[in-house]
This record gives C-alpha cells, structure tokens and sequence, in this order.
C-alpha cells in the first residue's frame, strides 16, 4: 500500500487508536483496581480501628456507632456459619497489634472482616461489597473499540469510489474517454464522480462535433479543389497558370495537414501499426513531397525494420525532408540512421527560437512564406503518438533534426 494514500493514512490511524485504547484499558483496570482495593482497605481499616477501641474501652458504644454508622457491615451471629466462614475463607489481609488483630476474608464472593480482641471474636459481614466490575470496564472497551473498527470501515466504504475515480481519471489522462465513474450517491465524492463523468462525456461530444466538422470541411473542400484544378489546365497563360497551381497546391498540403492533424487527435491515430523497412517509408516521403531524387543522400541500414503506422510515419519524415531541403543553403538533406535515432541533416542557418518554438501548430519562419505552419507541429505530434523524441541540435554550419529512441519500435 502507497503510503502517501489517504486509505494507509486512515489505516495507520485507526491500528495506532485501537492500540493506544487497549494500552488505556490496561493502564485503567490497574489504575481502578489499586483505587477500589484501597477504597476498601481504608472502609475495613475505620470499621476495625473503631471496633478495637471500642472493646479496649477507649470510645463508648455510642461513639462506635456514629463513626461506623455509614458503613454497613452485619455481623454475623450464626456460629456454625461463622465458624465455616472462618475456616474456609481466603485471608486477604490480617494486622496483628497490642490492641487486637484484624482480617479481611474472602468467601463465596463476600468480604468479611475478622476482629479478635482476647477471647472476643467478631465476624462482619460487608452488605454494601460487590464484586470488582471486570465485566462493566471489559463491556465498556469492547463497544469503543467496536466504534473504531465499524466507523474504520464505513470510513473505507465511504472513500472506496475515490480509487475507482483515480484508476478512471488515469485512463482519462491517456487519451482514453471511455470510461465510466458515474454514482448513485450524496456525497461529495460521488459528487466529484459524476462532475467528472458529465466533463468526460461534455469533452467527447466536442470532440465528435471537431472531428465531424474538420471532416466536412476537408470533404466540401476537395471538390472546388479538383474542379479549380481542372480549369487551370484550360489556362493558356503559363505565367498566370503557374501561379493559381501553386495556389492549388498550398490548399491541397493544408487539407492534407489537416488530415493528418485529424488522425493524430482522433484516437485512431495508431491503430495500423505494423513492420516497415525505412527505405521503403522514406521512398514515399519522398514521392509525396516531389522532391528531386539527387537532393536526398541516404546512408541507412537496409533492413532498418520499425513498427509504425505507414501513413503518420511518411507524412513525419515528408514534412521533415521538405523542412530541410527549404531552407538549407544547397537544397539538399542528408539522412542518417544509427539503432536508436534517425537524423535528417541540411546545411544552413540555425534556429533563431527553440525546437519547441517551431513545434507549435502555425509558426514559420518570417523570412519564409512556403509553409502553413504545420509542417514541424504534425512531425512533433506524430513522433509523440509512436512514443518517439524529436530533438534539434547544430554543429559544423548543419543543422540536424532527430527522430530518437527508435529502439521502442523495432
């Protein structure tokens, strides 16, 4: 058990309360015990001392009488009983003094008191004597101990769902919306539960409606796309031809970035995972981004085997490629694999700002006007899907951009 968690605290709390009330227990039947025995060591102590006075004749029978008058002890008059109380009885305490002596008996669960002064013999018996209360004190320790352990597991009952709660919100944080932490309960945790089951499902149908609207936007979009397309080419002017192609082109990479986008934030991002050679993922980047064969130097393994998702992969490693070849010095990008990284190098100027800067959807450089935005975003995101790290780094006039920890993978 965790011990930062609030079920060990509760735990810890309740064995410390009922060990520190079984140590109580023990201290108070000692304590109690001791205070009750003396209690009737000093009532016997009076009676005896006042009885031998008063058959040594140093005090009157009257003044016998009001000394022991609130202490109601009978004499036993019946010899035969006094006698086998005499002779059977437990000797708990006897004082022997010039004046007499004195005995607390014990017998069938009765206290006595013996006084001999001589040849006189007296037997009280204490009418007002009970039994040490064992029982009561037990009784009383069994329910407050019965409290703690039943209010310790109404306590758990209660905080239980928090567990359920934890577990849902862990699922929650990794993307996964189904799930299902709804109560029936009053209380501030099931409270908590269904705040979060209502946020939960709020954010699932604004997902839905992002995911349906990208879709139809990309779809509404494609058609004008295609027939635009289509128009141009009845274009005689070459100057003016190339210009709208171009146009054309940039809106076919946005909705092509936005698909990408779409996937990666759809949670289905990753479910076409399967071996790939990275020569053959890097021939259809390639093919993708039109680039010119002889501006890419590869220097890979051949069978370099990673499980990806082809599709995410390609576009990751396209828009690195055509990153690199924009804005390197010669057009050129040079990549280079090692077991655990992939690196795409370009001579060039460095990064003005921080990888993180240009990870962000819809940064680019100012001096450049050949890119949406997301070109670095949708690398960044699709990396993050397959567990991967992008990394920057410069030296020697190149820059390098790293696709790391490929061991994950393979």
């Amino acid at each position: 058990m965790n011990r930062n968690s609030i079920f060990y605290s509760i735990t810890f709390i309740s064995i410390i309360s009922v060990v520190s009330i079984i140590l109580a227990f023990i201290f108070l039947m000692d304590y109690d015990k001791q205070n009750y025995t003396e209690k009737l060591n000093n009532k016997y102590t009076l009676v005896a001392k006042a009885t031998l006075f008063h058959l040594n004749n140093f005090i009157t029978e009257k003044e016998l009488e009001k000394q022991v008058k609130n202490y109601n002890m009978k004499e036993v008059i019946d010899k035969t009983l006094k006698n086998t109380i005499i002779k059977k009885a437990t000797v708990l305490q006897k004082i022997v003094g010039k004046i007499g002596a004195t005995a607390i008996l014990v017998f069938e669960k009765n206290n006595y008191l013996l006084i001999e002064h001589g040849d006189t013999i007296l037997l009280l018996k204490d009418m007002d004597y009970q039994p040490y209360r064992y029982h009561t004190i037990r009784g009383i320790f069994a329910l407050v101990l019965l409290i703690i352990i039943v209010g310790y597991i109404l306590t758990i009952r209660k905080i239980k769902p928090l567990r359920k709660l934890k577990r849902e919100m862990d699922k929650f944080a990794k993307g996964d919306l189904n799930i299902s932490c709804a109560s029936e309960g009053e209380d501030e945790i099931s409270q908590v539960s269904n705040s979060f089951q209502n946020a939960v499902n709020q954010i699932e149908k604004l997902n839905q409606s992002r995911q349906l609207f990208l879709r139809n936007i990309m779809h509404e979009l494609k058609t004008p796309i295609t027939k635009g397309r289509i128009s141009v080419e009845m274009i005689d002017n070459s100057k003016q031809k190339q210009r709208l192609i171009t146009v054309f082109e940039k809106l076919e990479l946005l909705i092509n970035e936005f698909v990408s986008i779409e996937q990666i934030t759809s949670g289905e991002k990753l479910r076409n995972i399967k071996p790939y050679r990275l020569s053959d993922i890097i021939d259809e980047a390639i093919d993708l981004a039109m680039i010119r064969s002889r501006q890419i130097n590869i220097n890979i393994e051949k069978n370099f085997i990673l499980n990806v998702d082809f599709r995410l992969f390609t576009t990751a490693i396209k828009n690195i490629l055509d990153n690199g070849i924009k804005y390197s010095i010669d057009k050129k990008v040079i990549v280079e694999t090692s077991y655990d990284k992939i690196s795409f190098i370009s001579q060039g100027a460095p990064l003005q700002d921080s990888l993180e800067h240009y990870i962000e959807p819809f940064t680019q450089n100012k001096i450049s006007h050949k890119s949406f935005g997301l070109g670095l975003y949708i690398v960044s995101s699709i990396l993050k899907a397959h567990k991967l790290e992008f990394t920057y780094e410069y030296k020697d006039s190149h820059n390098y951009f790293n696709f790391e920890n490929l061991s994950k993978l393979k």
